[in-house]
């Protein structure tokens, strides 16, 4: 099943977050998810390869999270390709895991979600569009992903 913008009905086993170039939005949102999610396996990639960004790290560390020594991927270079669903973060990363699931069942949601480099101005207002970008996957994460228990209902 594909839809554009539906959550998962169930907690799922393995999510890969795409955009890009996988320096920014699906690494961060790869990093929040293992945080949110440590019971669920989590990987990210790119359409295109880029280069990592210091600003995600930056952005990472102020809440307690960081991408270690993790590089940019493309999709090629996953070790895995058994995902039972597949975030998408910008329009070409979208079309590109419609074509790539194709043949297999897995869910691709679309969470729209602003590229920060498009910010222009003094290092804290690009820091700000940062900021917005993983305070937004944090709660998309949380609030789409993560199972709820009983008692935090």
């Amino acid at each position: 099943m594909q839809s554009h913008t539906a959550a998962p009905s169930r907690q799922p086993g393995a999510v890969l977050f795409m955009c890009g170039m996988n320096s920014i939005r699906s690494p961060m949102a790869e990093a929040i998810a293992r945080h949110h999610l440590p019971q669920v396996y989590v990987a990210s990639a790119g359409v295109r390869r880029g280069d990592r960004d210091p600003f995600v790290d930056i952005v990472l560390d102020e809440v307690g999270l960081s991408l270690g020594r993790r590089q940019p991927h493309l999709l090629d270079d996953l070790e895995d390709d058994y995902f039972d669903l597949i975030v998408t973060l910008a329009p070409e990363a979208h079309h590109a895991a419609l074509d790539f699931t194709r043949s297999w069942a897995a869910d691709v949601i679309y969470w729209p979600t602003p590229d920060p480099t498009a910010t222009t101005g003094s290092r804290e207002q690009i820091l700000a569009a940062y900021r917005e970008v993983r305070d937004h996957l944090t709660r998309l994460i949380r609030d789409r992903l993560a199972v709820k228990s009983p008692a935090s209902e």
